[in-house]
């Protein structure tokens, strides 16, 4: 019990170093906050956090294999991810802030759902996830393990510390959204945008040249 509850730690410090660098996607959680409320940025946290609990699951179930499958679909995935970055930076860039700003803070249901799906989505695709999570897993000795509560509790432990830091950082923007000046909205969509943009290049270009 005592080695996976030690298991399970070091598994939320490795979710929260994979989740606390601010790249595209921690832009995009501050920019989903300040336009749509804390309930948008919490959903983008939890899409992350489940994509990041499913390279775990992965790579709890053999580590040898996580790592072959990764190099072998590291192409199409980098063109995906790039792409999607590209597409996203441009549907984010500020022309929309000031509607969204006026819409209500609570997203439906539906909207927050498809904000989850996202950003599952963009958090598969993205290659600097994918490497930094392989290295950190190795890095900690995690990629020993094999009994099945030695998985569940990397698991658990990875989507914990994952869903922790978005919840803080959506949180944090949320209690400071009123007292930030008008513009901050806007230029945070501006920085957010170029720093995807500047991600889906980099990964396009890592790939094809």
């Amino acid at each position: 019990m005592n080695e996976l509850l030690v298991l399970f730690g070091k598994s939320v410090l490795m979710g929260l170093a994979i989740a606390a660098p601010l790249g595209p996607i921690g832009a995009l959680c501050i920019q989903r906050t300040l336009a749509r409320g804390f309930a948008a940025g919490l959903a983008g946290g939890l899409g992350t956090a489940l994509a990041d609990a499913a390279y775990a699951t992965a790579a709890a179930a053999g580590f040898a294999v996580f790592a072959a499958v990764l190099e072998r679909i590291s192409m199409p995935l980098g063109l995906i991810g790039g792409a999607f970055l590209l597409w996203l930076a441009w549907k984010g860039w500020p022309r929309r802030v000031q509607a969204e700003l006026r819409a209500a803070t609570a997203p439906p249901v539906r909207g927050l759902w498809a904000t989850t799906a996202t950003t599952f989505a963009l958090t598969l695709t993205n290659p600097a996830t994918i490497l930094s999570f392989a290295a950190i897993f190795a890095g900690l000795g995690l990629a020993e393990t094999a009994s099945l509560g030695a998985a569940i509790a990397v698991v658990g432990g990875v989507f914990a510390g994952s869903m922790l830091w978005w919840a803080v950082l959506s949180g944090t923007v949320a209690g400071l959204h009123h007292r930030l000046p008008a513009a901050f909205a806007a230029w945070t969509a501006r920085v957010s945008s170029l720093m995807m943009g500047a991600f889906g290049l980099w990964a396009l270009a890592r790939v094809l040249f």
